[in-house]
């Protein structure tokens, strides 16, 4: 299978009419000025320059704003200068991310013209009364009509929906993965709200209405968005924003993120914490009292069975006094393991006794 590489294009802002609460696109994207289609050349330029590999598949990928939403003019600037790079067989295909209420059958057969593959849609919630809470514009309908309609034209379809909305629950987030899992799309992104500066949710949290989530909360309900997702074979493309000099902890001086359940490696400790569940309920399940357990893993799953700064295995000895101890195989598909028990604490006592 072919490496694939993004060339993202950041369109902050641009098409989108609404002025949702937790929202900050120059932030989340570090874009600060509008862009224009000579930006567009020249950022793809400079990723060609740098991707070294031959083989890989690149796309160009439109993200912040509502792509479909600018003036129509200029989205076609945008492509036409993405799909001259197809054309020269030097990209792939492209894709945008966009509001489901700019989703028509016009639009999709414009974007096929340019070799749009990939549509992600900012979903959020599947509660219409918490979509309106966070100024939105659209509902649950709008979003169930545009995900049908890009299907149908045979895009790719991509979800992002977010974790902490004000008056959100556990439920509402579990309840909006199984209403995306209905709609059938390809990838989703599942961002757990950050209170960022100069937006309207800095205000509530500042006045006391609004309390984020904890950064514990977070993970639990991303670990179980992830199952959700997992099971029904769809691609988790991203938990959490990305980590920037804006998009950073609230202690540093750059950063634009006031409180909320930031960490550096969001994902890592989500999925790390999924191979902690796996692990712990392997030992549960044995009638034994176990010192020591030996698990297997493809090479790029060891981080995360380690966990983040060693999580896991400090908990694990810490909680249950059991011993982790990790080995690669690359034969072992990734995401699978192979959990062995070394050592139970009957073994523990006999060496113990030998050696007095």
């Amino acid at each position: 299978m072919k490496k694939q590489y993004i060339i993202p294009v950041f369109v902050p802002h641009l098409g989108c009419p609404n002025d949702c609460i937790f929202c900050n696109q120059k932030t989340i994207s570090g874009q600060t000025k509008m862009i224009t289609k000579e930006d567009v050349k020249n950022t793809i330029e400079f990723y060609l320059k740098n991707i070294k590999d031959k083989e890989a598949y690149i796309e160009v990928a439109f993200f912040g704003g509502s792509f479909t939403g600018i003036e129509e003019d200029l989205q076609n600037e945008f492509l036409s200068v993405a799909y001259e790079y197809i054309e020269q067989k030097k990209v792939d295909s492209i894709r945008i991310s966009t509001r489901p209420d700019y989703i028509n059958k016009n639009i999709l057969k414009r974007l096929k013209k340019y070799k749009v593959q990939t549509i992600e849609l900012g979903v959020q919630s599947a509660n219409d009364y918490i979509l309106k809470r966070c100024g939105r514009g659209h509902n649950f309908e709008d979003v169930k009509k545009a995900s049908r309609l890009i299907r149908w034209y045979g895009f790719k379809l991509g979800h992002q929906m977010m974790v902490g909305l004000p008056e959100s629950t556990r439920i509402d987030e579990i309840n909006t993965a199984k209403q995306l899992i209905k709609l059938k799309p390809k990838m989703v992104r599942i961002y757990p709200v950050l209170v960022l500066k100069n937006t309207k949710l800095e205000k509530e949290y500042n006045s006391g209405k609004y309390v984020p989530i904890s950064l514990v909360q977070a993970v639990e309900t991303c670990k179980e968005l992830y199952k959700m997702f997992a099971k029904k074979k769809i691609d988790i493309i991203r938990i959490g924003l990305q980590n920037t000099d804006e998009i950073s902890s609230p202690e540093n001086e750059k950063s634009e993120v006031v409180a909320g359940p930031y960490h550096p490696t969001f994902r890592q400790l989500v999925e790390s914490g999924l191979w902690y569940d796996v692990i712990l309920n392997k030992i549960k399940k044995l009638n034994v009292k176990v010192k020591e357990v030996e698990v297997t893993v493809n090479p790029i799953d060891v981080n995360n069975v380690v966990g983040y700064k060693r999580e896991n295995i400090s908990k694990l000895k810490d909680t249950y006094d059991v011993v982790l101890k990790v080995k690669q195989d690359s034969q072992i598909k990734q995401g699978k393991s192979n959990i062995k028990v070394t050592k139970v604490y009957t073994d523990f006592q006999e060496e113990h006794s030998k050696k007095k």
